[in-house]
């Protein structure tokens, strides 16, 4: 199902961790069928944008906006974060953990098989995660995206761990993403493998 056409937004965003300016006076605009690359050096503020975007960090100055999406929910509550630690629990099985973050976000019952095919850990559903290789996890993380329809993905270096096959497979799975009227926000040091606008963040002093 096609989503509806939005457009995501910051104006003037500040950000402050700590007592320390991060950054500050950052403007972006991003819309349906689009992905924003974020790039810049360590510590210019990447993954920390990616978190005021998602509800985790305090906005500290600015606004940011989601226009056309679903009036009732938080902009936090239309997007996925992915972190560049995946969030996994080692004693579930790959279908448990998976299980766990569709029945918590609230997805369909039916996604979590279709998921687990598409990023092509289907065959190991039954495996705790404790013996993923680190690709392995990535793609599981991967997964989630999918098991719970959101039209909005943070993605914070979402090629990392992931050899040229898994970065091919991800690359189609942000391409169908965006081809839905999804759009994505990528912290990136790579190329995603799909058509991007970039946004530089040079680091502060």
């Amino acid at each position: 199902m096609k989503n509806p056409a939005m457009r995501l937004s910051g104006r003037d965003v500040r950000c402050v961790r700590g007592g320390r300016e991060i950054f500050t006076d950052l403007s972006f605009s991003v819309q349906s069928g689009e992905a924003l690359a974020v790039t810049g050096p360590n510590g210019a503020g990447k993954t920390s944008l990616l978190r005021v975007i998602a509800g985790l960090l305090a906005l500290a100055g600015g606004t940011i906006d989601l226009e056309g999406g679903t009036g009732e929910l938080t902009t936090a509550e239309q997007a996925h974060y992915l972190g560049h630690r995946d969030a996994l629990k080692p004693a579930l099985s790959v279908g448990e953990n998976l299980a766990f973050w569709r029945d918590f976000l609230g997805g369909a019952p039916d996604h979590k098989q279709n998921a687990l095919t598409a990023v092509g850990l289907d065959h190991i559903a039954h495996l705790p995660a404790a013996f993923l290789s680190a690709g392995q996890r990535r793609r599981l993380s991967m997964a989630r995206l999918l098991a719970v329809r959101r039209p909005v993905w943070l993605l914070d270096e979402p090629t990392s761990a992931l050899d040229a096959a898994g970065q091919s497979v991800f690359a189609r799975l942000m391409q169908d993403h965006l081809e839905n009227g999804g759009l994505i926000v990528a912290a990136t040091h790579a190329p995603l493998g799909i058509t991007t606008h970039d946004l530089w963040m040079g680091a502060q002093p």
